[in-house]
C-alpha cells in the first residue's frame, strides 16, 4: 500500500478528520446537563450575553443622564439599584458594564488563544531548540506578576478599551502555550500525524489540520475559565484609571466611585462588586461543566 493510500486511510479514522457524530455531542451534552451548577451558570452567561447585546433594550435610562436631586439615593421602583454618587441611575451603568466586561472578555481571550496556540504547538511539534526558545519565552511570561506587568503597559501604551483588550490578550496567552505544547508533543506520535508528514503534507497542514483540532477540548475549557480571570483584570485596571475610561461603565470603575462612599452611599460599591462576583463565579462553574463533559477522565 502506498503511502498516500495509507494517509487516506489513516483520515478516515483519525479523530481530526472523523466528524463529530450526533452522539458524541449528545453524550457530551449529557454529561454537562448533570452537573447542575454548569447549566445554571451557562444559563446566567446567556442572559447576560443578551444583555450586552442589546443593553438599550434592557437599561432603563441613558448612563450618562443625571437625576438632580438624587445624588447617591437609596433603590425605588423606577431605579431598584439606587443612584451613584452623581446622581446616575447604577442599574443602567450596570447594564451597559456588562457590554464592556464581555467585549473586553472575550475579545482578549481571543488573542490569548490564538498567540498561545501558535506558539505551543509549534514548540510541541518542531521540538529541539524550537521548542527551547519558545518554551523560555513563556516562562519568562509567566514569571512577571500579571497585574504588574499590566500595569506597566497601560501606563506606556494609555488607558482606553481598545489597549486593555490588545495588552490583557497579550499578557495571557502563555498559558495557552504551555498546554498546548504539552498536548502537542504526544499528539505528533500519533498514526494519523506520522502518516500525514509522510504523505508530505506541510508542518503548518499538520499542526492545524491534524494536531489543533484534537486540542479544542483542553483548550475550550481553559479559555471558559480565563474569561472570569480577565474580567477580574480588567476590572482591576479600570478601578485603578488605567482601563476603561469615563464616561464608558465599567464595573471596575464604578467599584472605584463607590469606594470613597461605602459608608454614605453602600449600594455604589456594592451593586458592581456582585455582579463581578456572579460573572466569575458563572463562568468558573460552566468551565467545569465543561471539562467534566469534553473530558470525563478529568472529573475530579
Amino acid at each position: 500500500m502506498s503511502q498516500e493510500e495509507i494517509a487516506l486511510q489513516t483520515r478516515r479514522v483519525a479523530p481530526g478528520y472523523e466528524p463529530i457524530r450526533r452522539s458524541e455531542v449528545s453524550r457530551a451534552w449529557r454529561r454537562f446537563a448533570r452537573y447542575r451548577p454548569g447549566v445554571v451558570a451557562l444559563a446566567f452567561l446567556g442572559f447576560l450575553a443578551v444583555v450586552a447585546i442589546f443593553p438599550d433594550v434592557f437599561a432603563p435610562h441613558s448612563y450618562t443622564q443625571v437625576f438632580r436631586g438624587m445624588r447617591g439615593a437609596p433603590p425605588t421602583w423606577s431605579h431598584p439599584v439606587g443612584f451613584d454618587h452623581i446622581g446616575r441611575d447604577m442599574l443602567s451603568r450596570i447594564i451597559w458594564g456588562t457590554r464592556v466586561a464581555f467585549i473586553v472578555g472575550l475579545l482578549a481571550t481571543g488573542i490569548a488563544v490564538v498567540i498561545g496556540v501558535a506558539i505551543g504547538a509549534a514548540a510541541g511539534y518542531f521540538g529541539g531548540r524550537v521548542d527551547v526558545v519558545l518554551s523560555r519565552i513563556v516562562d519568562t511570561l509567566m514569571a512577571f506578576p500579571t497585574l504588574v506587568l499590566l500595569i506597566t503597559l497601560a501606563a506606556v501604551l494609555g488607558p482606553g478599551m481598545v489597549t486593555t483588550v490588545v495588552i490583557i490578550g497579550l499578557a495571557g496567552w502563555a498559558q495557552y502555550a504551555r498546554v498546548v505544547r504539552a498536548d502537542m508533543l504526544s499528539l505528533r506520535e500519533r498514526e494519523f500525524v506520522l502518516a500525514a508528514r509522510a504523505a508530505g503534507a506541510s508542518a503548518a497542514r499538520v499542526i492545524f489540520r491534524h494536531g489543533v483540532p484534537n486540542l479544542l477540548g483542553p483548550i475550550i475549557v481553559l479559555a471558559t475559565l480565563g474569561i472570569g480571570g480577565i474580567i477580574i483584570l480588567e476590572s482591576a485596571l479600570s478601578f485603578l484609571g488605567l482601563g476603561v475610561q469615563p464616561p464608558t461603565p465599567s464595573w471596575g470603575s464604578m467599584l472605584s466611585d463607590g469606594r470613597a462612599f461605602i459608608q454614605t452611599y453602600p449600594q455604589i460599591a456594592i451593586a458592581p462588586g456582585v455582579m463581578i462576583s456572579l460573572t466569575v463565579l458563572a463562568f468558573n462553574l460552566l468551565g467545569d461543566g465543561l471539562r467534566d463533559a469534553l473530558d470525563p477522565r478529568l472529573k475530579t
